[in-house]
């Protein structure tokens, strides 16, 4: 399955923290700006204040926690994204219908962060209503935790990269495996 536009947008924006190094290249409001810009989500010259930039960050890490590899997500920055989200009108719009269907958009008096924010969270309700939602998914690989698009024919695709991460998760495996194997029985 080709990857849609929307699942593209979000694993872009998801990655742009990289867990393994800590680089987050969001740091400050000046690249947030700029990646919302590069990404066509804002105009050139769009400001981003503090308010702005801490919404976002808390956004994206919503996003990612719902896309967690294994176990239950954490709800502190999931109920972070909500009470963001909770603040963004979202309007029904008849006059840009997509195939005559009412779509969902920014409502039109939001600033242009917050639209932008209202965009990356629509692109992941079309996700999930569409059903791509499961093909979008963060790397199984604890130390890493890269999202990206699992375009197997079976949706079984659990590392970013077999021959990085995929490689570390089974020789970790094999030397515990070899490693309780030669230990003493008691």
């Amino acid at each position: 399955m080709e990857q849609p536009e929307a699942a593209r947008r979000i694993e872009r924006f998801t990655n742009t923290f990289d867990l393994e190094s800590g680089r987050d290249d969001l740091a400050d409001s000046d690249v947030l700006a700029r990646w919302l810009v590069d990404n066509e989500l804002v105009e050139p010259g769009t400001r981003v204040d503090a308010a702005d930039h801490r919404a976002c960050l808390d956004l994206r890490t919503g996003i990612r926690e719902v896309l967690v590899a294994t176990g239950e997500p954490d709800p502190h920055p999931l109920a972070r994204a909500d009470a963001l989200l909770a603040e963004l009108p979202v309007l029904v719009s008849l006059t840009s219908a997509v195939a005559g269907r009412p779509v969902l958009v920014p409502a039109p008096d939001l600033a242009p962060v917050r639209r932008a924010c209202v965009r990356l969270a629509l692109d992941w309700v079309d996700l999930v209503l569409t059903g791509r939602s499961v093909r979008l998914k963060r790397c199984a690989e604890h130390t890493c935790g890269w999202v990206f698009w699992d375009g197997s024919k079976n949706q079984s695709r659990r590392w970013c990269s077999m021959r990085v991460c995929g490689n570390r998760t089974k020789s970790r495996r094999h030397t515990e495996r070899t490693r309780r194997a030669a230990a003493p029985a008691d």
